[in-house]
């Protein structure tokens, strides 16, 4: 219904950005890997996928067109809803999840919270020949923030892990690899404890 959303980005954490549009502020659902891309208080344009349930309308954001059709391609998959494709676009970039569907690689699949070799085989089975590798981005970008851990804690809150379990799961991280990586890399890296 909506392809896309173009406006001053008012808000954003590693769940969720707000892009306000004609007055309205549009909230979209986003992976780790859109939230990375995205920058502070500019204009931005997320390209969008609309998820309609009986109770609730969901509004997904994606940085690239790639991202959204893989998105869209993992949905079809049973057994891997909106909330599983967006927990391993979070945890693997696009570029991974094409990799490893292409190379049959369900190991590194099953590294996503949720994903067991059933799934990760049936991902790879299903998808093998429907994935396009020219519409998976190639590059990432990431930014350094003042307050990377209060994000990353945000944003695997938002992905439904309790606020204990999460920050001892940074602590681990940022003890074990120091202050040095992004938001980004901090929640990739506490999904693989989690």
């Amino acid at each position: 219904m909506y392809e896309f959303i173009k406006g001053k980005l008012v808000e954003k954490n590693p769940g969720y950005a707000v892009v306000e549009a004609g007055g309205i502020g549009y909230l979209l659902n986003i992976s780790i890997h859109t939230y990375s891309v995205l920058k502070e208080d500019e204009a931005c344009m997320l390209y969008t996928h609309l998820v309609v349930r009986e109770d609730d309308m969901l509004l997904y954001g994606f940085a690239e067109p790639g991202e959204r059709e893989l998105f869209r391609q993992l949905i079809t998959v049973s057994g891997v809803g909106v909330n599983t494709a967006r927990m391993i676009l979070s945890s693997l970039s696009p570029e991974e999840v094409y990799e490893a569907i292409a190379a049959g690689d369900s190991a590194l699949l099953q590294r996503v919270k949720g994903i067991g070799g059933k799934t990760a085989q049936r991902i790879i089975i299903d998808l093998k020949d429907k994935v396009s590798r020219e519409l998976i981005p190639h590059e990432k970008s990431g930014f350094l923030h003042n307050t990377k851990k209060e994000e990353a804690l945000s944003g695997l809150i938002i992905l439904g892990f309790p606020k204990m379990v999460a920050e001892k799961a940074l602590s681990r991280v940022i003890d074990t690899e120091g202050t040095s990586l992004t938001v980004e890399q901090l929640i990739k890296q506490a999904l693989k404890i989690l």
